[in-house]
């Protein structure tokens, strides 16, 4: 890929993704595929004034060694330097820039209730300082391609051009190039990007709506409730200290996060979903009283079911997002076995956690408040697919009345 495009790209990532400004800590959590990438961003990170530049570097198939070869006590035990690390970002509060390329089948074989078991201990010491941290620090995640991945993506071709074919993906998708390839301005692209969020967003959050109503000719028949507070959101997100940032490139969703424990009927998958090294296919959720009761899943059901029972809020719902059924994403016909694209081809739920940050005035309430308001809290965040090119939304507003939100897999408004 040529240089001058991976540059802009790195560009994008530091300007509008994270929003590096004169002193800010920047950590980047990222894989082994694209050091000379991830030197670019070091080097905006730099030009952008950052104070420090921190580059934690990960390895899946040393994840997957681990799993297979310690043990549970040992796998869940946070060390001392690791809790310290902890601390760290409490004080220095850093951007995070979070770039995948893993392979999607990098686990596949691990023993994923041992894995899911060690992560519920991991979490009881992380999830506090996640939870103190939350709302008040910058991030993105974003996408690099590894030659395992490209190859999965586009299996009939050889390595280096699949590699490159995932790039030209990453970077349209991510509108720093156009459908010929030509080098576009991807920070104003990105602003004009998050306009059209923003004016969709206000429609959404003036139409004073108590509920959600899916339907498809797959079989999908779902209510979902929405929290008196809460609000849509999509595109660039603020921190409570007012710092604007992009949390997701790509990004085509407008999301809310539903209320706990108010949900009844059946969703159906639209798409694959690749979770820990294994695809779960073909799969459905049913859900009463707000809570997953049953599933079914032609591939990988087990897994499915360990996904819903990690605790008590993974079988709620934590996000109802939007995405019309002709973003560039669904259009340009790949299937990227990678939710941060994937989840932008189509609409989709997630069970586990909600967002706090979708209570309107946010700011002004402790977590616990914002969980009393409906927001689901969990351990776990796992996207799933759902949108068809005939799904229906229509949401319910507080006098009774219909307002429609998609018709025919397509924003109708």
């Amino acid at each position: 890929m040529k240089k001058t495009y991976l540059r802009e790209y790195a560009r994008l990532l530091v300007k509008s993704g994270i929003a590096v400004k004169k002193g800010d800590v920047v950590i980047v959590n990222v894989g082994l595929d694209q050091p000379e990438f991830v030197k670019m961003v070091v080097e905006e990170c730099y030009r952008a004034k950052a104070s420090r530049v921190l580059v934690e570097w990960s390895y899946m198939p040393l994840t997957k060694l681990h799993v297979n070869n310690r043990s549970v006590k040992d796998l869940g035990r946070v060390e001392a330097f690791e809790e310290e690390k902890l601390k760290y970002r409490l004080e220095k509060n850093p951007a995070m820039l979070h770039i995948v390329s893993d392979d999607p089948d990098g686990l596949k074989g691990i023993n994923q209730k041992k894995y899911a078991t060690s992560m519920v201990e991991k979490m009881k010491v992380i999830k506090p300082y996640r939870d103190q941290m939350d709302n008040k620090y910058k991030w993105c995640i974003a996408a690099v391609p590894g030659v395992a991945w490209a190859k999965k993506v586009f299996p009939g071709l050889r390595a280096s051009l699949a590699v490159e074919k995932l790039w030209e993906a990453i970077l349209y998708t991510s509108r720093v190039i156009d459908k010929n390839g030509t080098l576009l301005d991807a920070v104003a692209e990105w602003d004009k990007h998050n306009q059209s969020f923003a004016r969709r967003c206000e429609v959404l959050n003036t139409a004073d709506l108590v509920e959600l109503r899916y339907k498809a000719s797959n079989g999908t028949d779902l209510k979902v409730g929405l929290i008196d507070e809460g609000s849509f959101q999509g595109g660039g997100e603020n921190t409570l200290g007012g710092e604007y940032f992009n949390p997701n490139i790509p990004t085509e969703e407008i999301f809310t996060s539903p209320k706990a424990g108010v949900a009844e009927g059946v969703v159906y998958s639209s798409m694959p979903l690749s979770w820990r090294g294994e695809i779960i296919d073909d799969f459905s959720m049913r859900f009463e009283n707000g809570k997953v009761v049953e599933v079914h899943a032609k591939k990988n059901e087990e897994l499915l079911k360990t996904m819903v029972s990690m605790d008590d809020g993974a079988a709620m719902l934590g996000e109802c997002a939007f995405v019309p059924y002709d973003s560039p994403i669904r259009e340009s016909g790949i299937m990227f076995y990678e939710t941060l694209f994937d989840e932008n081809a189509a609409c989709h739920f997630a069970i586990g956690r909600g967002f706090t940050n979708t209570i309107v005035n946010y700011e002004n309430y402790t977590n616990e408040q914002m969980k009393e308001m409906g927001i689901n809290d969990s351990n776990l965040h796992v996207d799933f697919m759902i949108g068809t090119k005939d799904l229906s939304i229509v949401g319910i507003k507080r006098d009774g009345r219909e307002f429609k939100i998609f018709e025919n897999g397509v924003w109708a408004f």
